[in-house]
């Protein structure tokens, strides 16, 4: 059973840089294709960035230019890099990854942008 367990989220001013982590256990095998998401209060949950297993990119409109999917496939992990965060960046975020058929889903970590 796969299981993926994120990390890296937190309380940051305006302005500020997070890096979450997302480590998948449970398979000998690189994920397929990795994303991230969040959800804010009161709201539906939105897809953010995601990475192929080929390192092709891609990012939402409201997270494009301010953040950065990667992975190391030899450690089964994924990062995400955030960078001039805002306040309305406040969410929970969370890892999703495909271990073809399965898909798995990351408990999510809490990500705070406020002064």
């Amino acid at each position: 059973q796969v299981q993926l367990v994120e990390s890296g989220g937190g309380l940051v001013q305006p302005g500020g840089s997070l890096r979450l982590s997302c480590a998948a256990s449970g398979s000998s095998r690189s994920s397929a294709v990795m994303r991230w998401y969040r959800q804010a209060p009161g709201k539906e949950r939105e897809w953010v960035a995601g990475m192929t297993d080929d390192n092709n990119t891609v990012y939402a409109d409201s997270m494009k230019r301010r953040c950065t999917i990667s992975r190391d496939n030899a450690k089964n992990t994924m990062y995400l890099q955030m960078n001039a965060l805002k306040p309305e960046d406040t969410a929970v975020y969370y890892c999703w990854m495909m271990f073809v058929p399965d898909s798995y889903w990351g408990q999510g970590t809490q990500v705070t942008v406020s002064s």
